[in-house]
């Protein structure tokens, strides 16, 4: 981890919202997405990094239960943080694509190292990227995954059945209702 002002700031505000299983995961997250880099060789800004993979769930928190997708919610207040410590509009921007299209495969991995790499430790810290069995054991062991396997879907759910907004038809929000509510539930129709 970094240990700058603006790495500081975004622990803090992860650790005073996010649940602890969804706390644990953006930090695997991040130690994840350290991995893809190195293998990768990849040059990124490692604050910009950690903002992104500590925060990118935030939009799952009471807090951050806006009017948007918790993606755009999680990235506007990471984006935020970024630019009240004084980065430039376009770092806080990297920041908020990566968390806003983190979900978001094909779209995301094409803007940038923050973004790629924010994605990849998602991805892997939810068994779609292989990495050796003993590093996800030493990460799991340090930052135990504390049921976050069904509790970030039903956060999220219990959201997009207040908001249906949140959940647009072909997001992945919409498809953990789907998989909730075993049938074939669509949102509100969006409004421009």
């Amino acid at each position: 981890m970094t240990s700058s002002p603006l790495a500081a700031a975004a622990l803090d505000l992860a650790t005073a919202h996010e649940i602890p299983s969804v706390l644990n995961h953006s930090i695997r997250t991040h130690g994840y997405a350290l991995l893809h880099a190195q293998k990768l060789n990849l040059e990124f800004d490692p604050d910009l990094l950690f903002v992104a993979c500590v925060l990118h769930d935030l939009g799952s928190a009471d807090a951050f239960d806006g009017p948007q997708r918790f993606e755009v919610e999680a990235a506007d207040a990471a984006a935020d943080l970024v630019a009240a410590h004084g980065r430039t509009p376009e770092e806080a921007d990297q920041v908020w694509q990566a968390i806003a299209l983190h979900t978001s495969p094909g779209i995301v991995e094409r803007r940038g190292a923050v973004p790629r790499l924010t994605r990849l430790g998602v991805r892997t810290d939810f068994f779609s990227v292989a990495i050796p069995d003993e590093l996800r054991i030493a990460a799991e062991k340090e930052y135990p995954r504390l049921g976050l396997d069904h509790e970030l879907g039903a956060l999220l759910v219990e959201q997009a059945l207040r908001q249906p907004e949140k959940a647009r038809e072909s997001s992945w929000v919409a498809d953990l209702v789907r998989e909730h509510q075993g049938t074939t539930w669509k949102p509100a129709a969006a409004r421009l």
